[in-house]
């Protein structure tokens, strides 16, 4: 049974502009001036630089004063579009009275990459000092595209074998792949094609000048890779029968090895990703200063040719249904233009009032660089600070970064957990990584700490954290356990 009814709800809806300046204020430098670059392409009544004459276009509002009297000022074109909406009197509209402090000196350049050969095509280069039958430089050229950034092949020789014949016509067995992939691990730099870490070190100490040291190491890399990997120095010192000394020097000599060959390749194969910092903070006479990357505040303004489109219409006294429609459509294009304008404006105020907040709230330590002065703080104390919601503060901080007199950080970075020390004062987490990471760097490496023993020295020190806690911090901080940190 149908039923008709009414029903009261209050709900929460956001406006098309309010989620276009959401979208924006999440996008980084970068990324922000290809979404500008975008929106200029998609909207022709949307500018960018100066005017070329400043005062004309406040002038061009006022020619609109002193209409003919047969005019009706309030003419609507259908029921929602008022053309002296956008031919008003005043002087100057909203977005011209906008100001820019940033100077196009302090804009930062494009990098230039300069073009350089691909890592595979060196490779390539390479197997042409080779004496190879058609089939073999078929295999060896397909073993060197299978070779991924890092200087491994990382699948198998059937695997292999099947995309050969099937890519490729080849049909070879893993036998005639093997031999020619001996070829491949010939070329530079060393270790390069080899299909896992052993395989690789071992390529790399075969090509090095004999000497009783890398004979050692080769013996360690080829007959005992796992109790080395897992540091059993005592039974690799009873399994060859030598001195700890003559251990230590062979480990030595495994340790100036390249674990990842592709990565020594110099030549330009990719672009490399580039940080630009969304802001500055810099020290003037012992106080913070804080500045806006010029980039992210660009010179846009609305076009004069439609809002002479506009002027054009208005004066007209016989209006088509085609005048009609363009009028429509100039008047959606000056619309976003005006809303894209706005919501620059205010992308700009929300990234400098937040960052600002940040900067103060995080003085000590930008004051200084001492990570160990990092309050804890997390989104809502920044939210609070400036009135606004967490995931606005949360968007600026996630994919931003700040040019400090520390280095480049990303601002997320700065936020951290707190923990109560023996004191009952609250403490940053980052301050105890940091104290936890000092602590592991002077430990005696011959008996590495173990984490109830850091543990141990942390409560000590003030800060009460239990075991597990200690291991999920060094887990952070990639730090191996105790027993992968062993040197001899």
């Amino acid at each position: 049974m149908l039923k008709q009814y009414l029903q009261f709800k209050l709900s929460q809806k956001l406006s098309p502009q309010q989620i276009q300046l959401m979208k924006l204020i999440q996008l980084p430098t970068q990324a922000f001036e290809q979404r500008l670059k975008q929106e200029m392409e998609e909207n022709p009544a949307l500018e960018g630089g100066k005017e070329d004459n400043d005062d004309e276009f406040g002038d061009s509002f006022d020619e609109f004063d002193n209409t003919d009297d047969n005019y009706d000022d309030t003419e609507t074109i259908g029921e929602d579009i008022n053309v002296d909406e956008y031919l008003s009197d005043d002087d100057i509209p909203d977005y011209r009275t906008q100001t820019s402090n940033y100077s196009a000196d302090d804009d930062d350049k494009d990098i230039p990459f300069a073009a350089g050969t691909s890592f595979t095509q060196y490779l390539t280069n390479q197997l042409n000092t080779f004496r190879l039958s058609d089939d073999e430089r078929d295999i060896a050229e397909f073993l060197v595209g299978s070779v991924d950034e890092s200087g491994y092949i990382r699948r198998s020789l059937a695997d292999i074998a099947d995309d050969l014949a099937f890519t490729q016509n080849v049909y070879t067995d893993e036998k005639s792949i093997e031999k020619v992939l001996h070829i491949v691990h010939q070329l530079d730099p060393a270790g390069v094609g080899a299909r896992n870490l052993q395989e690789c070190l071992s390529i790399q100490l075969h090509r090095k000048e004999k000497n009783p040291d890398v004979e050692l190491a080769i013996a360690i890399i080829d007959k005992a890779f796992d109790q080395f990997t897992k540091k059993h120095y005592k039974k690799l010192i009873q399994k060859f029968d030598i001195t700890e000394m003559q251990l230590k020097d062979a480990i030595d000599e495994i340790e100036h090895l390249n674990p990842k060959p592709g990565g020594s390749y110099s030549g330009n194969n990719k672009m490399v990703e580039h940080i630009v910092p969304d802001f500055a903070i810099k020290i003037v006479d012992g106080e913070l200063e804080l500045t806006l990357n010029g980039r992210n505040a660009p010179e846009l303004h609305v076009s004069r040719e439609y809002t002479d489109m506009m002027k054009g219409y208005k004066e007209a006294k016989d209006k088509s249904k085609s005048q009609k429609d363009a009028v429509i459509f100039i008047k959606q294009k000056l619309d976003a233009a005006k809303w894209f304008i706005e919501a620059i404006k205010q992308r700009q105020q929300t990234l400098f009032v937040t960052m600002s907040a940040i900067m103060h709230y995080q003085k000590d330590y930008f004051l200084t660089g001492d990570e160990t002065k990092l309050k804890p703080m997390i989104l809502k104390d920044i939210a609070d600070e400036i009135e606004m919601d967490v995931s606005t503060v949360s968007r600026v901080a996630n994919s931003k970064y700040v040019d400090t007199p520390y280095g480049t950080k990303l601002i997320k970075e700065f936020f951290s957990e707190s923990m109560t020390n023996d004191q009952g004062e609250e403490v940053s987490t980052r301050e105890i990584k940091k104290i936890l990471e000092t602590v592991i760097e002077d430990e005696n490496k011959r008996k590495p700490l173990t984490d109830d023993k850091l543990a141990a020295i942390l409560l000590e020190k003030g800060y009460p954290i239990a075991r597990r806690t200690v291991a999920k911090y060094r887990e952070q901080l990639d730090i191996p356990v105790a027993r992968l940190r062993k040197k001899i």
